[in-house]
């Protein structure tokens, strides 16, 4: 396993293309509501990353045919826009990985799409709080293991699961690079983290069981019960110290 070393440079030229990735979320925030199309918010996100001199890392990667990725409901990730409209109550994660440079920021974020139920709310809300516990505790010397403890720890306590089939990944001047980046596990697992990694955090976590299946298509997974799920993610990288969220 072959993990780069980013430098205090690059970590420059990682925070711009992450600067652009977070606001075009920013920026859909404002658009999403019951009535748009999927297809109509990776137009938008497409037209915002040209105008900002950065592409989609996604178009065309391994023969994808979007500019972003947006997973409605039971759709765990990798959900492809669509003329699929959106209606009041879905919940709806949109996936973002802006270029620039030569250098990839991807994040992600689940909206609520109008007024959603409280069991959705606190759904999206425990998605969030559990890619910041992971998050919080990063510093050289601890190992991956305790990332994803981290994570499963908070999304089981709430009484949700962690999907196991999907992970995070190394990110830099690449699109995936290693480690992958588990959101569950043990204390202690796995690798140890150190200075100048780079890498996503981005749970996905379902109402009901992990299990997830991929459809026909080949990139949409959905959990197998039809539950709801949700997803956040960020890219960070690791400081002397502690880290940096290239992706706020």
């Amino acid at each position: 396993m072959t993990i780069k070393k980013y430098t205090k440079e690059d970590f420059k030229l990682l925070k711009l293309a992450g600067k652009i990735t977070s606001n075009s979320l920013i920026y859909i925030e404002k658009i999403i509501k019951p009535g748009i199309s999927t297809s109509f918010i990776d137009e938008e996100i497409n037209n915002f990353l040209k105008k900002n001199n950065a592409y989609s890392a996604s178009l065309f990667y391994r023969g994808y045919p979007k500019s972003v990725c947006t997973s409605i409901n039971h759709v765990v990730c990798h959900g492809i826009p669509s003329e699929k409209i959106l209606n009041e109550g879905d919940i709806v994660n949109v996936d973002v990985t802006a270029v620039l440079n030569g250098y990839h920021g991807d994040a992600s974020k689940t909206f609520c799409v109008g007024d959603v139920s409280i069991k959705a709310k606190k759904l999206v809300q425990t998605t969030y709080e559990s890619m910041m516990e992971g998050i919080n505790i990063l510093k050289p010397g601890i190992k991956l293991g305790d990332v994803g403890f981290a994570i499963q720890s908070h999304a089981e306590a709430k009484g949700f699961s962690v999907v196991r089939d999907f992970c995070g990944h190394g990110v830099g001047k690449s699109f995936h690079e290693e480690p992958n980046i588990l959101h569950y596990g043990k204390k202690g697992d796995g690798i140890e983290i150190i200075e100048g990694m780079v890498f996503t955090v981005e749970p996905m976590i379902n109402e009901g069981s992990y299990e997830t299946k991929v459809l026909k298509d080949g990139w949409t997974a959905v959990t197998k019960d039809k539950s709801l799920s949700a997803q956040f993610e960020h890219t960070v990288g690791i400081t002397g110290n502690g880290f940096e969220i290239f992706t706020l």
